[in-house]
């Protein structure tokens, strides 16, 4: 069952910004990127205040730089529908379990971004999540 509403359009829309944001890191990488836009949409705190939907998110003005190249904008593929479901439906995975940013340095991660704790990294993407203080609903949302 979803953990936000989701069109098939939404559908396509998360896959279509799995791809972009990280095909290159295979389908953990993907689904990565799918538990930090899922966690935007729910947590409703720092930046990320007033998203309600998965469109919103994905739009939020300098939220994902895939959204400016042609790239994202071809049409998903079904494994990639597959993978925004699983997301959608709540599956989550460390080091994204509870991030609201993730970015890709030219080397090593920096131990705070956006002022908050660095997690983990998976292959090139280093993962952030706020603590408690700064978003105690990010912990709340499932």
């Amino acid at each position: 069952m979803a953990v936000v509403k989701a069109s098939s359009a939404d559908v396509d829309l998360m896959a279509r910004l799995l791809r972009a944001e990280a095909e290159g890191e295979g389908k953990q990488g993907m689904l990565l990127v799918g538990n930090v836009g899922i966690n935007r949409v729910r947590a409703n705190c720092s930046d990320f205040k007033g998203l309600r939907t998965i469109r919103q998110m994905v739009f939020q003005p300098h939220a994902f730089e895939a959204v400016t190249h042609g790239y994202f904008y071809q049409r998903p593929r079904e494994s990639e529908r597959r993978l925004a479901r699983r997301t959608i439906n709540g599956e989550r995975f460390w080091p994204a379990k509870f991030s609201l940013w993730y970015f890709k340095p030219p080397g090593d991660c920096p131990p705070t971004w956006y002022n908050q704790p660095f997690v983990g990294r998976f292959k090139s993407h280093c993962f952030y999540q706020p603590t408690g203080e700064t978003c105690e609903n990010v912990y709340n949302t499932f």
